[in-house]
């Protein structure tokens, strides 16, 4: 066993904890501004604000506009067939046309893991919106009219994209995403749910979201000498460049992949996406440069989506309202050209103590886009289910939803009966209900008016995995006495470049400015996505051991570099594989939320949202804020507005921009606050930091939909809550009382 606080296993560690001083001789300072725990200003912010910061579209220094080209893509419009020709002759009539791909033309890839990025490869089309051909011009106007002016004949095959929970094809997948396993059973549910005090049992349904984030899917594409050069929105440089060099034949040193600045992804961007195999096969074949940035509507059946969720809980639970048994079945699709199963019945492994449980997963195919990561993919749907049978559940033994979970709370994973390496849900609970004011609540729904709206106020638990993987960083240190450290870690949004600087300079003792950190791009040292709530222990933690090393080297140098400045690498490997497997390690939260209902139009506003978070050592303040609040606004809008369908006749989503689509906006968001309790956890990495760009999502809409209940007593089992899903029940709560 190898405690992630100690050093690299070559050599005996100092204080490695955080802010630990360095190795004698080595040189560094006393705590300064930008240490960890500062609430540091982001150091990109600037650039963002005044326009400078440079996306993936917007590259034209490094390609001149006057070269560039632009790519528009020409989405099927069957759900299922294959295409029979593809007339290009109208549209490379058009001004400024320079190229039409299709699968006639275009050139050849060889196989890759993920099957949605062999595009242009067949005649097949396994989805309405695939991309069947792809038009280049001059501009990216003239782009636009050639790919409408393209005519391509399909010979169309019946299809399936109707999903319901009971569909024909379910079949239990060998895993869930991210290595979950596909059932989990603990005791003898049936009989312990037979035997409960109190029972519940109901049916919830997610529908499929989608990820919209602000840039939308954009690549910028060129060849040099058998060399690809690529700026992509990405979540993960790495990964790309290694799946273009595996798509296109080439040495993985042939490619390089920048993503310098990324505006959002939610998990969209976090596998390579057909836009950039799109824009380097563009590229190839007119030997220009070529961007292509998807429009919006072509995001939902490009890009991923959360799919639809089907939820079947049942718990039961003795007379002190203690869980004896839990059930949690998921049904969900995939497409036909890979397998996604979205990990819905994870959060009933993590979160309470029962002896009986069973969580499974089953799947079925559809002729539908491919499904992928979402924020908190798994465990966001996962815990709308789960906590708003918690929350009838607490109905059912009259507890407060507060004190029930309180009752079940646990020291050990029910899962695998491991030891948390720490957790603090009850101490989030409590806090909480402090800051929200919720002790002293009448339970009783519909018993708090103002006016023509029902108040209401509802609670949820939240967790997500605290995890790390391996990465490689760069540290240098010149000798002037400034430091550069280089890692492929990609910033988001969230901050990272502004949290790896305050992590290297915290190692290595050094004030902020003295320090640059290089970030979002495939040359540098390699490292993981931006997912999974991973990134900052990840590159984090190369970082770190990176700046300690280099000190290290510095003390036998004297405390100073050569002239020619001193480089040291770290690679976490053999460290995080060393880790030891003997504790459960997890973030938690809890989320409250008060809304007012409109008994009339069955309107909803959320007035409130509060939550309280345990995810370790915060390491910056305002980036965490960010994020934190950033989660609970987008599970407002998962419990609000955020909804889409497939059309089972056309196979594709209804909701297709941002028009049809509602993401929470300002006047959807009143009053929310982020908070957090101090949390020192030695067995996570050096800094002692958990992931938190997901769990604010987490319980989110169950809070939500909870505090429905509270105001209205209607219970609403499938999100959003719209008002035509209460007004019935409004309707015939208006004739039982006096209003």
């Amino acid at each position: 066993m190898t405690d992630p606080e100690s050093g690299p296993a070559r050599r005996p560690a100092p204080d490695c904890s955080p802010g630990g001083g360095p190795p004698p001789g080595a040189g560094g300072g006393a705590r300064h501004a930008g240490a960890l725990g500062e609430p540091v200003i982001r150091l990109e912010g600037r650039e963002k604000v005044t326009g400078a910061a440079r996306y993936a579209a917007d590259h034209a220094a490094e390609v001149p506009l006057e070269d560039r080209a632009y790519a528009w893509p020409v989405p099927a419009t069957i759900a299922r067939g294959r295409i029979l020709s593809v007339d290009p002759g109208p549209a490379l009539a058009g001004p400024g046309v320079v190229a039409v791909l299709s699968h006639e033309n275009a050139p050849r890839l060889t196989d890759a893991d993920d099957a949605t990025l062999l595009v242009l490869q067949s005649p097949r089309v396994a989805h309405r919106g695939q991309c069947v051909a792809l038009a280049v011009a001059e501009t990216l106007e003239a782009a636009r009219a050639a790919a409408a002016a393209v005519r391509v004949v399909y010979e169309a095959e019946p299809h399936d994209a109707a999903f319901r929970p009971d569909h024909p094809g379910l079949y239990a997948p060998d895993t869930a995403n991210a290595g979950e396993a596909t059932d989990r059973i603990h005791g003898d549910p049936d009989r312990a749910y037979e035997e409960a005090r109190f029972r519940v049992e109901a049916e919830y349904l997610v529908p499929p979201l989608h990820n919209h984030p602000l840039e939308p899917h954009a690549a910028t594409a060129r060849w040099s000498g058998g060399r690809l050069r690529v700026y992509d929105s990405s979540q993960g440089t790495t990964v790309v460049g290694r799946t273009l060099a595996t798509l296109f034949g080439l040495a993985e040193e042939s490619v390089t992949v920048v993503s310098e600045h990324v505006g959002g992804g939610f998990g969209s961007k976090g596998t390579p996406r057909p836009h950039v195999v799109l824009a380097a096969l563009a590229a190839r074949e007119t030997g220009r440069p070529v961007t292509l940035a998807l429009p919006r509507m072509l995001l939902p059946s490009l890009t991923g989506h959360r799919p639809f969720t089907a939820h079947r809980v049942r718990l039961g639970a003795d007379g002190e309202g203690r869980l004896t048994s839990l059930e949690h079945a998921v049904t969900t699709y995939s497409s036909t050209v890979a397998e996604y199963t979205e990990q819905a019945a994870t959060p009933g492994r993590h979160l309470y103590a029962v002896p009986n449980s069973r969580t499974t997963h089953r799947v079925t195919r559809l002729d539908v886009a491919t499904p992928s990561w979402m924020r908190a993919p798994g465990g966001c749907p996962g815990a709308f289910a789960l906590e708003s049978a918690l929350d009838e559940l607490a109905v059912a033994c009259e507890l407060d939803p507060v004190e029930l979970r309180l009752r079940n709370d646990t020291a050990e994973e029910p899962d695998s009966g491991l030891p948390y390496s720490s957790r603090r849900l009850a101490d989030c609970l409590r806090s909480g209900a402090d800051r929200f004011g919720w002790w002293g609540r009448d339970p009783r729904p519909g018993t708090r008016t103002e006016g023509r709206l029902l108040i209401g106020t509802g609670v949820a638990s939240s967790t997500h995995p605290a995890l790390a993987q391996p990465a490689v960083a760069e540290a240098h240190a010149a000798p002037g006495g400034g430091y550069r450290v280089r890692i492929a870690a990609a910033d988001i949004g969230t901050g990272a470049r502004t949290v790896l600087t305050q992590i290297a300079a915290d190692a290595l003792g050094a004030p902020l400015d003295r320090v640059r950190v290089e970030i979002g791009a495939s040359d540098l040292p390699p490292a993981p996505v931006a997912g999974g709530s991973t990134g900052t222990a990840s590159w984090g933690w190369a970082v770190h051991q990176a700046c300690r090393e280099l000190l290290y080297a510095l003390a036998e140098h004297g405390g100073a570099p050569p002239e020619a400045g001193l480089t040291v690498r770290a690679d976490t490997t053999e460290e995080i594989a060393a880790v030891s497997d003997a504790w459960a390690r997890r973030a938690f939260g809890a989320q409250f939320a008060e809304v007012a209902v409109d008994m009339d139009t069955g309107a909803t506003r959320v007035r409130r949202l509060l939550g309280v978070f345990a995810t370790g050592r915060i390491l910056n303040p305002r980036t965490a804020r960010s994020q934190f609040v950033g989660g609970m606004i987008m599970g407002l809008g998962m419990g609000l507005t955020e909804h889409s369908a497939l059309d089972p006749e056309f196979g594709d989503f209804t909701e297709q921009d941002l028009a049809a689509y509602h993401v929470a906006g300002c006047a959807d968001v009143v009053d929310v606050q982020a908070y957090w309790l101090p949390e020192e956890d030695s067995r996570l990495n050096p800094m002692g930091a958990k992931g938190i760009g997901e769990i604010g999502i987490v319980g989110t809409a169950a809070a939500i939909t909870s505090a429905v209940y509270h105001a209205t007593g209607i219970r609403v089992r499938e999100l959003p809550v719209l008002p035509e899903r209460l007004l019935p029940g409004l309707a015939e709560w208006q004739r039982a009382v006096v209003v």
